[in-house]
């Protein structure tokens, strides 16, 4: 029997992020996905018309029956409306399943450049990251969550709160290296840079793909090892914005 995983994310149609990538990710690497959808995009890999939010009580509707009849031991969380209802949903998540553990991809800004959520008040960050068992943004996104000299500081002080994956897919040189920040120590997975590696969704592929394998039971680092793995074959799998999944 495969575990159950649960991504909490929005619908674009290209399926290259979201939920439906998220979906792709979790089946591929051995986990059965489940998926309720927090808003609903007009977009492709290159362009982003506009989003319409489904309400929170109907993103809870949509959840309630799943965790009734599956057991969902990982949650991730992409695209939301806003932090606050980020915060009301992860406490809401916390009173359905108390063990339950939620990975957060920080989705603040389309990747053709819409954004989403202004930067948080720290108070407000602070008490999302400790519902978390990980975040994991990318340099840009650190530096707009938590102001600071560089993206390895911003992560630093997200770390403070929770473990954080930092995505090194912004960085110069021929090593893309993403860094874990988790119980005081730090993990570096690299991987070449590729060539035409740049693809839609990349970010979400990456987390469901740690989130994959902590539903197979590895622990943290080793999750995050394999989901660097898996995201590096789905940026090599073809020369386009939209990367094939393949199979475990």
């Amino acid at each position: 029997m495969r575990p159950y995983a649960l991504t909490i994310a929005g619908f674009d149609p290209s399926a290259g992020a979201g939920a439906l990538a998220d979906v792709k990710t979790l089946e591929a690497s051995g986990v059965y996905g489940l998926a309720a959808c927090t808003a609903l995009t007009v977009q492709t890999d290159v362009a982003f018309e506009r989003v319409s939010w489904v309400p929170l009580a109907d993103i809870q509707d949509q959840i309630r029956p799943l965790l009734a009849r599956f057991a969902v031991g990982f949650v991730k969380i992409g695209l939301v409306e806003s932090l606050p209802l980020l915060l009301e949903l992860l406490r809401w998540l916390r009173i359905q399943s108390p063990k339950i553990q939620v990975v957060w991809d920080p989705v603040l800004q389309a990747t053709a450049g819409y954004e989403f959520h202004p930067p948080p008040a720290p108070q407000l960050l602070q008490a999302i990251c400790q519902e978390l068992v990980l975040i994991t943004p990318n340099w840009p996104e650190a530096l707009r969550l938590c102001p600071a000299d560089t993206a390895d500081a911003a992560a630093e002080t997200l770390a403070a709160w929770c473990p954080v994956l930092l995505k090194g897919g912004h960085a110069a040189g021929g090593l893309a290296t993403d860094v874990l920040l988790a119980a005081g120590q730090r993990h570096a997975f690299g991987a070449p840079r590729l060539p035409h590696g740049a693809k839609h969704g990349s970010g979400c592929v990456l987390s469901a793909a740690v989130l994959a394998r902590l539903a197979l039971g590895n622990d943290l680092p080793a999750a995050c090892r394999a989901g660097k793995e898996y995201t590096t074959a789905f940026l090599a799998s073809n020369d386009t914005l939209l990367g094939y999944h393949y199979g475990v």
